[in-house]
């Protein structure tokens, strides 16, 4: 029987992307998607949400009600996963991504919340909500900067590389620390 992607066939490449061209398909993964199940670990054990998220370079963002399971189990423990995917179609399609970090909770007063807004789309939000689009909302932003991102795409295969890529968030050199302090 003839195989409709025979790149899919065994062995394996095991090649990494370039660091550039890995850059370009989780941005463009977490561009193109607006789903996410986000992990978080609280008394009770783990617990994993379906959450409709925004994205700004390689950080996610949503707001949340302060009550809610999620937000509780962040302010008890801050280190989450993130699950983000396309839809499936077959093997050749599977797509998807891993983030691993902290949420920060950004409450609306917090100084780095406007540099995150401006990337959200909170007008979607307010019409289904019938809340005025001549009013920014003033929510609570949680936002996660991933400190690594596992990233598959088995069409990777079929150019020659490891359908699992591996990405880490570059240390800041010292003038970028400087800045930041």
């Amino acid at each position: 029987m003839p195989l409709t992607n025979p790149w899919l066939s065994e062995p394996m490449p095991t090649n990494r992307l370039p660091r550039q061209r890995l850059d370009e398909r989780i941005l463009n993964l977490l561009s193109l998607q607006n789903m996410c199940v986000l992990a978080t670990t609280g008394p009770e054990g783990p617990l994993a949400t379906p959450v409709r998220y925004y994205s700004l370079d390689f950080a996610i963002m949503f707001t949340a009600a302060p009550r809610s399971p999620k937000m509780r189990n962040i302010a008890a423990d801050p280190r989450v996963s993130v699950g983000i995917f396309a839809p499936l179609v077959g093997l050749a399609s599977s797509r998807g991504a891993q983030l691993f970090g902290e949420a920060r909770v950004l409450p609306p007063d917090h100084p780095e919340r406007d540099h995150y807004w401006a990337a959200f789309r909170w007008e979607s939000e307010h019409a289904e909500r019938g809340r005025s689009l001549a009013e920014p909302p003033y929510d609570t932003l949680v936002v996660i900067e991933p400190s690594r991102i596992v990233y598959t795409e088995h069409w990777l295969r079929r150019e020659g590389f490891a359908a699992r890529q591996f990405w880490k968030r570059p240390p800041l050199d010292n003038h970028a620390a400087e800045e930041a302090n």
